[in-house]
């Protein structure tokens, strides 16, 4: 998902890609968030449209650590992902493959992170769900790992993300936009996430805390 030349040549994401597919009960709309610290802005923006959170763990020897660590971006995020009101956090345990499929990596990994995303305010029993898979082999995705990983038999990632229950809102309350970011583009084009209410062309709305007004003149939704 990273497709600007400032992607490719650093390796690394830098601006929230968005990618869509569906499954047979659902329609999803994937928010890939950078992980670097120089990019915690950009990573704010994906995670405040985001019902729920997908937190990528590296099972590689070393790696799990670093992000771990007192500075480490693993805590940063699963923190600013609570803060940004995402209630439910897929931990997602990549590179199992690199380990072996590990039983005791895989159960390292949990008993340290359980206590922090207690501390973080997680209900880890109620809120957190846990995935072991492989992005290269593509094991434990969509299908599941089988006999590579005998001791897992949970969901797939897939199968998990069906699972999880559709967010509740209010298509009759007062229409309420946080407004994320903003481009100038055919007019001004905001960004945010309709927290409640609906949202029709030709509205006139009143933006906060300025009280200036404004009217709907498009709506661009995450498949455009």
């Amino acid at each position: 998902m990273d497709v600007t030349d400032d992607e490719k040549n650093k390796g690394k994401t830098v601006e929230v890609g968005r990618a869509n597919f569906d499954t047979e009960t659902k329609n999803y709309t994937v928010f890939d968030a950078p992980g670097h610290k120089n990019y915690v802005p950009n990573m704010i923006m994906g995670a405040a449209l985001a019902d729920f959170a997908g937190l990528v763990i590296s099972a590689r020897k070393g790696e799990f650590e670093a992000g771990f660590e007192k500075e480490g971006q693993t805590r940063e995020h699963a923190q600013l992902a609570k803060s940004l009101g995402v209630q439910k956090l897929v931990v997602i345990v990549n590179k199992m493959d690199d380990c072996k499929w590990d039983k005791s990596r895989w159960e390292e990994i949990r008993a340290g992170l359980t206590p922090f995303l207690t501390a973080t305010g997680y209900d880890v029993d109620r809120d957190v769900y846990w995935v072991p898979i492989s992005g290269l082999t593509g094991a434990n995705i969509l299908e599941p790992a089988g006999n590579t990983c005998r001791w897992y038999e949970g969901p797939t990632l897939v199968q998990l993300l069906d699972s999880l229950p559709v967010l509740e809102r209010d298509p009759n309350g007062p229409l309420r936009i946080p407004v994320l970011d903003k481009m100038k583009e055919r007019g001004i084009v905001a960004h945010g996430k309709v927290e409640s209410g609906t949202l029709r062309l030709g509205d006139k709305l009143t933006l906060s805390p300025s009280e200036a007004p404004c009217q709907v003149l498009n709506i661009y939704n995450g498949r455009n």
